[in-house]
Formats: C-alpha cells, structure tokens, sequence
C-alpha cells in the first residue's frame, strides 16, 4: 500500500498518546434543560483525549469539516493552518522544524493525532464522513488509509455545492462546483442503511414468440438453441409475471452474474460463425420460474454487444408478500440548492464553509437508524451537525445524540450553541444540550491528580486506562467502580491524606474469588492480609497510568 510521508511526520504519528487528560467543566448557564448531547469548548485534539474514558468504542457515527487548506486568508477557520493557536501547537510538537513546513505538511500534522483519536472512539461498526475538496482530497485518502485501513475505505460521495456559471470567479481558471466526502468505516462490522424498494415488474414486458424450429449446440457444458433472425420474434406486452426483462450484455454485467459471464465467455464472439440477429436459448442457467435464457448476439456489422432475458427471479415469485429491494447508494447528490440557502439555517450568520442541515441527513440516513446512536463533529463550526440530528430524530422518531466539539473562542457559545438553543426553540425540538469546556489536566506540573478532579472523574479514568473500556456510572456504588475480566476495581478518593485502605475498609469488598484492584493515597495492610483478599493495592497518584 503507498504510504504518506511528509516533514514532521514522525513527530505527529504517536503525540495522541501525549496529549494529557483533561477534566471537562460544566457550564449550566450555556446548557438546555438536561441531556446526553454534548456542546464541548476547546481545542479538539485535548477535547477528544477527553471523551476517551466516557466513549471510547461508543460513536456510531463521525462527520468532520475540516479546514480545506486552500491557501485563503479570509476564513474563520483559517484555510492556511496558519492561526497563532495551529503555529503554537506545531512549534511545541514539531519543534524547530516545523519553520519548514509547508501549508501541505502542517495541515497533515494537524489531522493525523486528531483522526487517531476519532477512529479509538468509533463503535466497531461505526462510519466516518470528511468533507474535503480537491486542496487535500488526495493527501487526506491515504491519510485515512494509513490510519483506518485501505480495506475500510468505502467510497467517496461527491456533492454539487453551487451552480455552473451563478458565481462567478473572473480570475480563476476553474469554477469548483463539486466537493467530496470520503467515507470509511471503522471495521468489516459497519453496515450501509440502503432504502428499501418494493420489486417492480414494470419491466417485464418481453415475450420471445418461436417460429421455426433451431439448431442445437454445446457450449460451456450447456445445451444451446440457436434461432437464425427469422426463426423468432421478440414481443412487447403488458407487464407481467410471465414477462421477461431486457438487460445489456455489457460493463460490469459481464463479471457479476452467471448470464453475464456466460455472455462473455461463450457467445460474445460467436457473431462470426451464426451471423448477425440470432437468438440462443440456454437451458440450465438462471434463477427465475424458466429452465433456460434468451441471449441475443449483435445485430448489424461492427456491433459487439448483445442482450439477455430473464424472468421474474423465483424468490419473488414464491414470496409475493416479502419482496422487498435495497436500491444501491448513489454517491453523487445535487445540494447546490441548499448549499446556496443556508447561509442562515439556525438563526445565525456563518459564512465559514457552513453546511446545510438537508446535507447532513442525507449522510446520517445513510449511517444511522436512529436508536441511541452518538453522532460526533470535532468541528462544529456553527452546529449544523446537531442542528440536523435533532431534526432527524423529529423527522423519524429517533433518539441519536451529538456531541460537538469547536475550538474557537468566539464561536463555541456565540454561535455553536446558540444556534443550536434558536433550532430548539423554534422547531420545538424535545432535546437540550450540557455545555462544557475543558478544565486543566488531571495531573498537575508536579504529578499529583487535580484538586479540582471529583471522584465521578477520576473514577471514569482510572476505570478506562485499566481496561479500555467505558465506565458503566449505573454500575458504580460506594468505592466500587466497576469489573472487568473477574477482575474488580476500587477507588478511596475523598480529601488528600484521607484516602486510606485500612482493615475497615474490607467490610467495603464484595464477597467474590475475583481479583481486586485498589486505588488509594496509603494502605495499612499488610502483605498477607492483601493476599488473602485477593487485593493488589495502587498507590495514588504514582501507580495511575496516564493514557
């Protein structure tokens, strides 16, 4: 697989790993009523660190509009990387090189923890969605193959963002009318939702009238009538059970299905010897109510291509009341319309690559059936992604949940979340959000946890780092925190010098085989006792791994 290298790579592949945990704060004066969608403020490389303990392996589904890296100077989100907070960060992780970077090398820098971070929080059949044009288009795929794996690529969806000639650009050499969403999955799990079609018959509308009577031949271990161009008659009717649908004997045909291979291996070139016009009956092959199917050869001089006839698949037939299709995903849709008309959606002025809501259904339809789905945007810019899974869920019943993520300062609570607030408002949706922003780490510059870290916090860390999974808060009571693997988890965590594992705290134990880990500043056990009870005692904050 080719692989993508650029200045400062090295510097980037493993720094998701460095990124310290940061303890999220509450902010009740910005939220809406109490709800599980999530408005989070800060840089979006700490913030996804941050998620990590409470849903890692939990998002159903992942859109991200990152900065298109176009060179312009007149964006929010500056279209260079070229903002003091993306200058600071590279000249931190990068170092001294990064003075070499260029606007390509910086832009892969910045994307390369963050899409790391994205993949560790998708479900094992989750999906993700990166809208790009063609600045990145190219760098971003193998990017994304390098991180998710060629193999979980899908496809890209291309979408038509303004009209030919409406706006235009006198000193630019191409109009950009079409933008791209590549769309990976996170493992061979996740599964496209295709709408469903009711099988049609309005194409089988064929009959083949015999004349005279053919010469028969075996080809490819099949018995073959051949019908010279006067020995048949091909009849249009009414759409019927009994009628035969006409397909093309070409393209992708030719590979996909048993009459198609057929076509191409035995009769493609048999024009030569039977002449132009004639029709074969091939008996054995197909999979409607007939034992055989017509093929036709090509009809005049210099054609190659030929048609075949097929019946009403048998499974219809035998199943009339479950006849059901799922029509293929077309990866091409026109939103030019709502591209030009959503400069406002949501009661707020965005004029930063602002999405519009009809887009972003389009793509959650396609990802999500809308049970309790998490949907996340680490740039949310001006919310369009929750603005457009709270109408979803209006529109269908579903209870999807987002979680936001803007890094800018002006434009978290003026924009994000007002906007949000305003779609609620107006549109009368049943749903709120909790706002939050990113607080300091939980270890300080000398390596002790946080005075400001709760025991809710804490106890979801400790409980991630030492499995890898999400804590389950239904789950948690008193000091325990949770199992996993026969192993159970504790954590003393009051005040500083109270956090103690002394004999009274045994009465505290389940009364289990299992092994017990437990947190705590001191332990007055001894050596015996912890054996007995099946303890292995971590001291606070030295033994808590950092993640």
């Amino acid at each position: 697989m080719p692989t993508l290298n650029w200045i400062g790579k090295e510097a980037v592949v493993n720094h998701d790993k460095e990124v310290p945990f940061r303890l999220l704060k509450k902010v009740k004066s910005a939220s809406v009523g109490n709800s599980q969608n999530l408005i989070l403020h800060g840089d979006n490389l700490q913030a996804l660190k941050a998620l990590m303990p409470y849903y890692t392996g939990k998002v159903k589904c992942i859109y991200i509009d990152p900065p298109y890296n176009t060179g312009s100077e007149q964006w929010v989100y500056n279209d260079k990387v070229n903002s003091p907070k993306i200058r600071k960060w590279l000249g931190k992780v990068v170092g001294r090189e990064s003075e070499d970077l260029c606007r390509h090398d910086k832009w892969l820098c910045m994307m390369y923890p963050r899409l790391k971070l994205l993949r560790e929080l998708l479900r094992e059949d989750g999906l993700i969605f990166i809208s790009i044009d063609d600045n990145e288009a190219s760098t971003l795929k193998l990017l994304c193959d390098e991180i998710f794996g060629e193999e979980n690529f899908l496809y890209p969806f291309y979408y038509q963002v303004r009209y030919p000639g409406k706006t235009l650009v006198e000193d630019s050499d191409f109009q950009i009318i079409i933008e791209t969403a590549l769309v990976y999955r996170k493992s061979p799990k996740a599964t496209l939702i295709k709408q469903k079609i009711d099988y049609s018959l309005d194409k089988f509308i064929w009959k083949i009238e015999e004349i005279n009577e053919p010469k028969f031949v075996n080809l490819g271990g099949k018995k073959v009538a051949i019908f010279q161009k006067d020995d048949y008659k091909i009849v249009k009717g009414e759409p019927s059970e009994k009628g035969l649908k006409e397909i093309w004997a070409t393209g992708k045909v030719l590979d996909i299905n048993s009459s198609g291979r057929f076509f191409r291996d035995h009769l493609a070139g048999r024009y030569k010897a039977d002449g132009l016009g004639v029709l074969y009956k091939v008996y054995g092959i197909g999979n409607d109510q007939f034992d055989y199917r017509y093929f036709t050869g090509p009809k005049r001089d210099g054609a190659t291509k030929g048609k075949y006839y097929q019946g009403v698949p048998s499974r219809v037939l035998e199943n009339p009341d479950d006849n059901e299709r799922f029509a293929p995903i077309v990866n091409f849709e026109n939103f030019a319309d709502s591209f030009g008309n959503c400069r406002h959606e949501g009661g707020v002025d965005f004029r930063s690559g602002k999405k519009p809501i009809a887009f972003l259904k389009h793509l959650l339809k396609v990802a999500t059936s809308g049970e309790d789905e998490i949907i996340l945007d680490s740039f949310a810019g001006s919310g369009s992604t929750g603005h457009a899974v709270l109408d979803l869920n209006k529109e269908d019943g579903g209870t999807r949940k987002f979680i936001l993520i803007e890094m800018e300062d002006h434009i978290a609570k003026d924009i994000t979340a007002t906007r949000i607030k305003n779609a609620i408002q107006k549109n009368k949706y049943d749903d709120g959000f909790e706002y939050c922003e990113l607080s300091k780490p939980l270890f300080d510059e000398e390596g002790q946890i946080e005075d400001t870290c709760d025991f809710d916090q804490f106890a979801t860390y400790i409980y991630f780092t030492e499995t890898q999974t999400n804590i389950d808060p239904a789950k948690v009571s008193g000091n325990y925190i949770g199992e996993y693997a026969e192993t159970e988890y504790y954590l003393i965590y009051k005040e500083k010098g109270e956090n103690v594992l002394s004999k009274s705290f045994l009465k505290k134990l389940r009364k289990t085989d299992g092994t017990k880990v437990i947190y705590a500043d001191k332990c007055l056990l001894d050596e015996a006792t912890l054996a007995k009870h099946s303890i292995i005692f971590k001291q606070i904050p030295y033994e808590v791994k950092v993640y």
